[in-house]
């Protein structure tokens, strides 16, 4: 089994990527809604950066543009994704934490009580 301080390093570690990944696409979410000059040499690196993480929810929603915004919902939804992956491995990691026998009765009770 891992130390608990390895599992609370990796935790830390797929949290920060997390938040890395969120704001360069809020970024973008917000530089499109705000029709941001894409020529714009801010514009087009948050652009190009966000593009590998946005490639694959690109087409599952139209982008509505009223005067130039655009409304990328296939942002919010890589957001969300991201999000949950995200949660997903620090659950999967934290399985992998010591528990003492009274601790992992106390859990299963818990989980067949609710």
């Amino acid at each position: 089994m891992h130390s608990d301080t390895t599992l609370y390093r990796t935790t830390r570690f797929v949290w920060y990527v997390l938040y890395v990944i969120e704001a360069i696409l809020a970024i973008r979410f917000t530089l499109k809604l705000l029709a941001a000059n894409p020529g714009a040499g801010f514009t087009q690196l948050v652009y190009g950066t966000s593009e590998v993480f946005l490639a694959p929810f690109r087409y599952v929603f139209d982008a509505p543009t009223v005067n130039g915004s655009v409304i990328e919902f296939s942002t919010i939804l890589a957001m969300l994704v991201y999000w949950l992956l995200a949660w997903g491995i620090v659950k999967l990691v934290a399985m992998g934490r010591d528990v003492n026998q009274y601790e992992a009765h106390a859990a299963l009770e818990d989980q067949d009580n609710s």
